[in-house]
């Protein structure tokens, strides 16, 4: 696997904006996976292809969603999260990428899922907190991120969910078991530290 020629062919499919979005993705990956000992090879990849089908028309993400049987459920949510599975089967389609871990960690970047992987968790949380990145909640987000992926992706997904919320959306459920998966995480680490201390 050629990592330039799929750089080259991934900055093909999107206006400058974007590229420099994937490119922010990129680093933030890298150092998330050295900071809490992810592959970081791995990492890489899946951030750069991330947003691989974001640019394309929504009516030919429909399209693969409908003839590729990827999940049907998606159309009845915003389309913002079509590209990521739309996405995970281009690059497998287009340029053989077949690790399912990074394919997985792009197809979940928007939406999260119940029992994410570390590299999911990396790859979702870089998508948030990149450099770029300006919302209200980005810089507590990235202090977050400074000691815990999982503490960091919760307040990324409550800015998520606060934000439908505040615009009358509808909120897809992966991402609803996304955090509660995280909570349970953290309660469960909790727990084990808490019977390590005598507590």
């Amino acid at each position: 696997m050629d990592l330039e020629l799929l750089r080259e062919a991934t900055r093909n499919q999107m206006p400058d904006k974007r590229w420099q979005h994937t490119l922010g993705v990129v680093r933030t990956a890298i150092e998330l996976a050295e900071r809490f000992d992810g592959d970081v090879r791995k990492a890489e990849l899946a951030a750069l292809l991330h947003d691989y089908s974001k640019s394309w028309q929504t009516s030919r993400m429909e399209q693969i969603i409908r003839e590729q049987r990827l999940p049907q459920e998606l159309l009845d949510y915003d389309k913002e999260l079509w590209h990521a599975h739309v996405g995970a089967w281009a690059v497998q389609t287009e340029h053989g990428i077949a690790d399912e871990e990074v394919l997985d960690a792009i197809r979940y970047h928007t939406s999260g899922r119940e029992q994410m992987t570390h590299l999911d968790k990396i790859v979702c949380l870089a998508d948030y907190m990149e450099p770029g990145r300006d919302f209200p909640s980005v810089d507590r987000i990235r202090q977050l991120a400074e000691s815990s992926l999982e503490q960091a992706l919760i307040a990324g997904f409550d800015s998520t969910i606060l934000l439908l919320l505040d615009r009358g959306r509808r909120i897809f459920p992966l991402t609803v078991s996304a955090r509660n998966g995280l909570i349970q995480q953290l309660e469960a680490i909790q727990l084990q530290e808490s019977k390590a201390n005598g507590g």
